[in-house]
């Protein structure tokens, strides 16, 4: 719709606000009087309906009086003196009838103020109309809230045959994301995806819950950033003097409370990971992170099985567990498929796992940036061979050890570890291992890691030791086992949805500057901030092929500075 238009619906919007309150009514009303869901109430009247027996020579059908329903209006229909609303609430829809014979000059002249988008609330009896609608014949009406802007309501049409049709106006793949409220507005199926994932969430702690864990909360800032590797989001603590991180990961305060005495704890909250976006990663995500004491990674295995089924069958309760993702169906209800990490670098990238000089040469072959970190090269290499062949649920095992510095060596091969990572066509979903309790090990690890991470100036690499768990593990923490699961990855394979941000509710966007003045100073400077993030994403530290869109991105740069000095010069 162009500008122009938009102010002009607004402005009208305004006035009949205006109008309301010059005739003494509250265009945002302090209460609601009593209601009920539209949903139910539909129900009530079908059951109604079904069990009436129908009279001989009677008319009219069932009916329930003195309802009343409150809601938005998304559809409004004058045909002479009658008038049909169609009425919203959270629970689904229902026809409004008024005219002034039943409501009265007042309300109706109440009525020529509503606008679509705008809340009532009516009571009144529930009929069907000859049309065969329910319909709730409005006897008194009362205006709730003022819509100032226009809904991006379905255009509805009618082809040659007289077929009619609804078109989409609010298609915007990115205006939906930044103006998340009107897409739920509009869209029925993402309100139904939304309340699927809060009936997933429901599920992992009831199935939890029943199993004996304590769901727990942990500290979102840390003082070290740890339990996972990965480049972190500072900010800095006025009262106490001191840098603090948003966490990355809970996992090492989860493990303090073994150390306490809590033999099964758990927790669902946000990570932070200051990493790039892309359809299956943002870098505020949801967790679930468990530990079991006296558990290790076959029971995690056996417990990440359960828990992803269970939560399937929330959302299939007919317990049909074939899942269609994108192009492919997902059978969770076959055992998950077991696989060991070095066996697939052989199948896949035909190289072994500790030969380093043709672990670099594959890693060339496919073009990936060559650096000294061994292992993590092999990860990698792994990643770029073998992980797309996995479709149905696989549980990658035994990690290098290397790579897994809170997890158990296994005792037949110090160099490999009890780990495993599961995953989905070619998803991970889950991580999870026998936990290092072994203080000693511990801090040589985290040594070992912390010099690692500045001789490859690796950004995601700790750069402090953490000695607090270390001295915590010296107190006694029990063989445990410990299992993260990625909440949203989760909704998205039991929803089909194929980016992370269709089942966040309010995904990270770059910021809108088209609001208030200095438009194109406000945009060079997010071109530069722009640049800037490019810049230093861990992506394009290798540069190479990357050099010439940066150069762009310069030129572009310099452009829009120059239009900025321009219309600052503009008298």
């Amino acid at each position: 719709m162009p500008e122009e238009t938009v102010d002009q619906y607004r402005a009208q919007r305004m006035a009949k606000r205006d109008a309301l309150a010059k005739m003494g009514v509250n265009p945002y009303a302090v209460r609601t009087p009593a209601r009920q869901n539209i949903a139910p109430l539909k129900a009530e009247f079908e059951q109604l309906e079904a069990a009436s027996e129908k009279v001989e020579g009677k008319q009219d059908g069932p009916k329930i009086g003195g309802r009343a329903v409150a809601g938005r209006v998304l559809a409004n229909r004058k045909m002479g003196k009658a008038v049909f609303l169609d009425l919203f609430d959270e629970s689904g829809k229902i026809q409004v009838y008024l005219n002034a014979k039943s409501l009265g000059e007042q309300a109706m002249a109440v009525y020529e103020q509503i606008d679509l988008g705008d809340f009532i609330w009516v009571q009144g009896d529930v009929q069907r109309t000859r049309t065969g609608e329910v319909t709730l014949f409005a006897a008194e009406l009362k205006f709730l809230t003022k819509s100032l802007a226009v809904p991006p309501l379905p255009r509805v049409y009618k082809d040659e045959q007289g077929v009619e049709h609804s078109a989409d106006a609010f298609t915007d793949t990115e205006l939906r994301y930044r103006k998340r409220y009107l897409d739920l507005m509009v869209h029925s199926d993402v309100r139904r995806r939304f309340e699927q994932r809060s009936l997933v969430l429901a599920a992992i702690r009831e199935y939890l819950g029943r199993k004996g864990y304590l769901e727990v909360e942990t500290p979102m800032l840390h003082p070290i950033p740890g339990g996972a590797r990965a480049r972190p989001f500072i900010t800095h603590h006025n009262a106490l003097h001191m840098n603090m991180y948003l966490r990355i990961a809970p996992e090492l305060y989860l493990k303090r409370l073994l150390v306490g005495g809590f033999e099964r704890v758990f927790e669902i909250n946000r990570n932070f990971r200051n990493e790039g976006i892309d359809p299956t990663h943002n870098p505020e995500f949801t967790m679930m992170e468990l530990y079991e004491a006296y558990g290790d990674y076959h029971s995690m295995m056996e417990i990440t099985e359960g828990l992803i089924r269970h939560a399937a069958k929330t959302i299939r309760p007919d317990g049909n567990l074939l899942f269609k993702w994108g192009e492919v169906e997902i059978d969770l209800g076959k055992p998950f498929a077991r696989r060991r990490y070095s066996d697939l670098l052989r199948e896949y990238a035909q190289v072994d796992l500790h030969d380093m000089a043709g672990m670099k040469a594959r890693a060339r072959e496919l073009g990936l940036e060559v650096h000294d970190d061994h292992y993590k090269l092999a990860d990698q290499v792994l990643e770029a061979t073998a992980l797309k062949h996995f479709i149905q649920p696989t549980f990658l095992i035994d990690y290098p050890t290397a790579i897994c510095p809170l997890t158990k060596a296994r005792e037949d091969d110090p160099q490999l570890c009890e780990r495993f990572e599961l995953f989905i066509n070619g998803v991970e979903f889950a991580n999870a291992f026998s936990e290092l309790n072994e203080p000693t090990e511990q801090l040589k690890r985290f040594r070992e890691q912390v010099e690692l991470g500045e001789k490859t100036k690796d950004v995601e690499a700790p750069k402090e030791v953490d000695y607090d768990y270390v001295e915590a593990l010296e107190a006694g923490m029990p063989p445990a086992g410990g299992l993260g699961v990625g909440i949203d990855r989760l909704v998205m394979l039991l929803t089909n949805t194929h980016s992370i941000r269709d089942v966040l509710l309010f995904p990270h966007m770059k910021r809108d500057h088209s609001h208030g003045s200095g438009g194109a100073t406000q945009r060079a400077q997010l071109a530069l901030e722009t640049l800037v993030e490019e810049i230093t994403s861990p992506e394009l530290r290798k540069l190479g092929r990357e050099v010439a869109p940066i150069i762009d991105r310069l030129e572009g740069l310099v452009a829009e500075f120059k239009v900025a000095q321009a219309t600052r010069k503009q008298p």
